[in-house]
């Protein structure tokens, strides 16, 4: 049995595009206060995107015995800070102008859990620069997106009309999204062949 522990739609899409047979839990963690300890210990986005991918799965796993638990989670630095998802359009606009015209990173981090032992874990980071776009354009791509933005730990989608914001991006398109999915598959192949059948 497969789990992927997150209620993350697009990450649910990505697996399903993939073929993978898996359901989902939540992992319940105050993932504030670990993302604070890690910075506090000296931590990154990269390190507290693998932590909470880590806790994540352990979470899951300890409740779900002999199961397979996907644990992932993301992160975004600008320099030394922490973007967290906006929690309205009003906060959306605010970090799309806090981005703009600047190169940021998104940490995507994935771990392999069976029974709250941890088998495989990796981060991904991609790198990515917006435009010195207007507050129109802004607003226009706002109110293409609606809500959705909500979800998005940088209050954009690169896979919506978020897209016109960007002047370049270097790295894993699944990395962006929140999931490496290709070294997760990987790792399937060599942890758990029978759930790529």
């Amino acid at each position: 049995m497969l789990i992927l522990a997150s209620q993350s739609q697009t990450r649910k899409a990505l697996l399903e595009q993939a073929g993978l047979a898996f359901s989902t839990a939540a992992a319940e963690l105050d993932e504030r206060a670990l993302e604070q300890g890690a910075i506090e210990a000296g931590g990154d986005g990269r390190d507290v995107a693998l932590l909470l991918a880590q806790r994540k799965a352990a979470a899951v796993s300890v409740n779900h015995s002999g199961a397979l638990v996907i644990g992932a989670d993301q992160t975004l630095s600008l320099g030394a800070s922490l973007l967290h998802k906006p929690l309205d359009m009003q906060g959306a606009a605010a970090q799309l102008d806090y981005l703009r015209g600047k190169t940021h990173r998104l940490h995507a981090g994935v771990a392999l859990m069976r029974d709250g032992q941890l088998l495989w874990s990796d981060v991904q980071t991609a790198e990515l620069t917006m435009r010195a776009f207007s507050e129109a354009e802004r607003d226009d791509v706002l109110s293409r997106e609606g809500d959705a933005v909500l979800a998005s730990v940088g209050g954009y989608r690169l896979e919506g009309p978020s897209i016109r914001l960007f002047e370049t991006v270097a790295g894993d398109y699944f990395t962006i999204l929140g999931l490496p999915l290709l070294p997760l598959l990987a790792a399937l192949r060599e942890f758990a062949p029978e759930t790529l059948n």
